[in-house]
């Protein structure tokens, strides 16, 4: 690897994480015009555009197996469809901030569905990684007030929903994983992600009309351009070139700075405001996360 060939990765990497890090607000200010299955739908029906000129450009297209097809269409049905359904539900009533927190914690999921599920090990550190990470959470989302709780008063519904949806982002990981040791990665996104994209589409007719989108102003179309061409697009072409110039345990570190991101583009546009206790759970969530993730001796 070149020293210029790794700046690239570096800087592709980043510039993911930056994208990513900034989506939870950009949907935030959609959602102010647009309901979530038209915004599902119009993100990503940019994002296959994005995703099929970079596959043709590649040249890397190839029209896969029956079953692999049928694969990438459970994928998209999980990843996208009702991936994309619980993080645009939930961020109507959860803060951006607060879901750039709890999305951080998918590397403890994933190590949690690979003990289960995998066989794989999981040495104390580990252990001690996910009770920090929960307990990161719980402030998170209590804003520090624990006493929730016990009122049976967790949080807000969106919050729920931004769990489960960090949560099903993990299995949806473990799940590609045989797809991608096969397939180029941007040939497989570009399947699973137009796979979803076709999935939305009967309960966009079924929910909604084209007169809804007559409603979305220019901010709102802004917010939704991004979202498409940015974080569905040219983001997850960015990661998974990064991942093929460096290892991924420093493209992997760089996602530490996702939800610092969120938290202060959300502050800077959406008025969100940032509590030390908030901070805290959110350190708290990270040293989890890190523990879980290191490299084990």
């Amino acid at each position: 690897m070149t020293p210029e060939g790794r700046a690239r990765g570096l800087l592709e990497a980043a510039l993911a994480v930056v994208v990513w890090g900034a989506s939870f607000i950009a949907t935030k200010i959609a959602l102010r015009d647009i309901s979530p299955f038209p915004l599902i739908w119009l993100r990503f029906g940019i994002g296959v555009m994005v995703l099929g000129i970079a596959v043709a450009v590649r040249r890397e297209f190839r029209l896969p197996a029956p079953r692999d097809l049928v694969a990438f269409g459970l994928l998209g049905l999980l990843g996208i469809t009702f991936h994309q359904w619980l993080q645009s539900t939930g961020l109507i009533t959860a803060q951006a901030s607060t879901t750039g927190w709890i999305i951080a914690t998918i590397p403890v999921f994933i190590a949690i569905l690979g003990r289960l599920f995998l066989g794989e090990r999981l040495e104390g550190g580990r252990v001690l990684g996910i009770v920090l990470a929960g307990a990161g959470v719980l402030l998170v989302v209590t804003r520090g007030d624990l006493s929730m709780l016990f009122r049976g008063n967790l949080s807000t519904p969106g919050d729920i929903l931004i769990l489960i949806s960090a949560a099903n982002w993990a299995v949806f990981s473990i799940l590609s994983r045989r797809g991608l040791k096969r397939h180029p990665a941007s040939l497989m996104l570009f399947f699973v992600m137009a796979s979803g994209w076709l999935l939305v589409n009967p309960l966009l007719f079924a929910t909604s009309t084209f007169a809804d989108f007559g409603h979305v102003t220019m901010r709102g179309w802004m917010a939704v351009l991004f979202l498409g061409v940015f974080c569905s697009g040219f983001a997850y072409i960015w990661w998974y070139d990064a991942l093929q110039r460096l290892p991924a345990s420093q493209a992997g570190a760089l996602l530490y700075v996702e939800p610092l991101v969120a938290v202060v583009v959300a502050a800077a546009l959406l008025g969100e405001e940032v509590t030390p206790l908030t901070l805290v759970g959110g350190a708290v969530i990270l040293a989890g996360v890190w523990l879980v993730t290191r490299r084990q001796r």
